[in-house]
């Protein structure tokens, strides 16, 4: 049970991205059709359908940093030991933590402003403020979870590697070997 809820835990943003997603293309979807087939115009679906691509974007961006692929500048690191880059990569890290904390601090000092003085969403009628938790809220998870990916990498020694780089490393290693050519 302990592991399950590990793996759900450790995947939520995954989750999230994949429900969020989903409903966007669907809502679009919809609305398409509602819109050419029956003339019918869905005057939320866009508002709604904008909002969830948003709040995608965001989760996404706390899920690529749980799996460290977020875009880095790395050719520099091949001069280093594996050991002085990561420590090198963590401070980094460290600089865009204290990012993610001026970010969370500003935002949620918007959405102070926005609950006194509230802004409406124009067809959903929704207070912006809930649309806007999703700053606070993306870049908490995301320190979260850069600081996790750093504690895996240089605590427990676990390579966190972007997914991406992997299958191209696995694709590079494989051209070598003359596989694929007949």
């Amino acid at each position: 049970m302990k592991k399950i809820a590990m793996a759900v835990l450790d995947n939520v943003e995954s989750y999230i991205c994949q429900f969020l997603l989903s409903f966007f293309i669907i809502l679009l979807f919809v609305q398409i059709i509602s819109r050419e087939v029956f003339n019918v115009n869905i005057s939320w679906g866009e508002e709604l359908a904008r909002f969830s691509f948003v709040w995608f974007v965001f989760f996404g961006a706390s899920y690529a940093a749980r799996l460290a692929a977020h875009n880095r500048v790395t050719i520099q690191f091949r001069w280093f030991s594996r050991k002085t880059a990561n420590y090198i990569v963590a401070f980094a890290d460290f600089i865009w933590i204290v990012f993610n904390i001026v970010i969370i601090y500003k935002s949620i000092f918007l959405i102070n402003s926005m609950l006194q003085f509230p802004y409406i969403s124009p067809t959903l009628g929704w207070s912006m403020a809930y649309i806007y938790m999703i700053f606070p809220l993306s870049f908490s998870i995301m320190t979260i979870r850069i600081i996790q990916v750093n504690y895996l990498k240089l605590v427990k020694g676990i390579d966190i590697r972007d997914p991406d780089k992997i299958e191209v490393d696995g694709e590079v290693g494989d051209a070598g070997k003359g596989e694929g050519t007949k």
